[in-house]
């Protein structure tokens, strides 16, 4: 973030959130909604300790995560309250180097664009406190590059969605058209950073590397089917692919066909293509993952504990 402005991510909105809040809701300090040890990740990074920030560039209006993700003030419930000048700072990594232990230190940041400036002293911070930290990156997948580049060193693992080749679609969504075009250069810049492949450990246990979702989204095979034509065009060594079928409808009101879940034939149309198109060295998701994955962020602590 600049000193008169905000482009931290593709937006660059340009807003001084020292005292206004841009498109994605935040402010100038950290705002955390939730630290919490997940076992729901894919299996090189289960279990990890997510720590979920508040506010989101993208909006997607089907956000599975939308109690905290929103523009409104509501969003951000603060775990440990970091302040504009990091005075917190010391509270959030106390909490955190708590948690690590029982995750062999995988930390996952959950949407953290938009706070990309606080990055380098969490992090410095929780490296000089833990003897073990890998750092996976879960992104919505619209990124600025520049932003991209400042983390270069500090992200072992990049865990981007990759969510649409329709541009239209990216609109209607997520209020970003220009969604496809910014995704796919993000994620170059990603793989050059950590290499397209994944390097794991003894333990099978990620420490390196790449690992791209995508959400398949009820009424839109063609675009998954383009998304994965698109990867495997720009991944011909391979990439380890995380298909996920776990869409619901997380509240009420979404226009058709975002209202239901995906039908089996359209989940099916989509695994087959990936396998066709040899990206098959990841993880699918069954189809019943819809009623799996429900996150009910007023449980801050445990949002994905029934």
């Amino acid at each position: 973030m600049n000193a008169t402005g905000c482009t931290l991510c593709p937006r660059a909105c340009g807003v001084d959130r020292r005292s206004g809040r841009g498109f994605c809701g935040a402010g100038s300090g950290l705002e955390v909604a939730s630290v919490c040890l997940h076992r729901g990740e894919e299996p090189p990074l289960n279990p990890i300790v997510n720590l979920f920030f508040a506010h989101c560039n993208l909006q997607c209006i089907y956000c599975q995560n939308w109690q905290i993700s929103g523009p409104g003030g509501a969003t951000g419930r603060p775990e440990a309250p970091v302040g504009d000048a990091f005075d917190s700072l010391d509270a959030l990594v106390d909490r955190l180097a708590a948690l690590l232990p029982q995750s062999g230190g995988m930390l996952g940041l959950v949407t953290a664009a938009h706070y990309a400036d606080h990055l380098p002293a969490l992090i410095g911070a929780l490296r000089d406190r833990c003897d073990s930290l890998t750092v996976v990156y879960n992104s919505g997948g619209y990124e600025r590059v520049d932003t991209l580049r400042a983390l270069e060193g500090l992200v072992d693992v990049y865990l981007p969605d990759f969510k649409y080749m329709d541009s239209a679609l990216a609109q209607a969504y997520s209020h970003a058209a220009d969604y496809p075009e910014v995704a796919q250069e993000a994620l170059r810049e990603m793989k050059r950073q950590v290499g397209s492949g994944l390097k794991v450990d003894d333990q099978g246990r990620a420490y390196r590397g790449l690992i791209v979702r995508h959400l398949v989204l009820p009424g839109a095979v063609d675009n998954s089917l383009r998304c994965l034509e698109w990867l495997a065009d720009e991944f011909p060594f391979g990439l380890h692919l995380s298909l996920m079928a776990q869409y619901y409808p997380p509240r009420p009101g979404l226009p058709a066909p975002l209202d239901r879940t995906l039908r089996p034939e359209e989940y099916a149309a989509v695994v087959d293509r990936a396998t066709a198109l040899g990206l098959d060295g990841g993880w699918i998701q069954e189809l019943e993952a819809s009623d799996n994955y429900r996150p009910d962020f007023d449980h801050t602590q445990s949002p994905f504990e029934r």
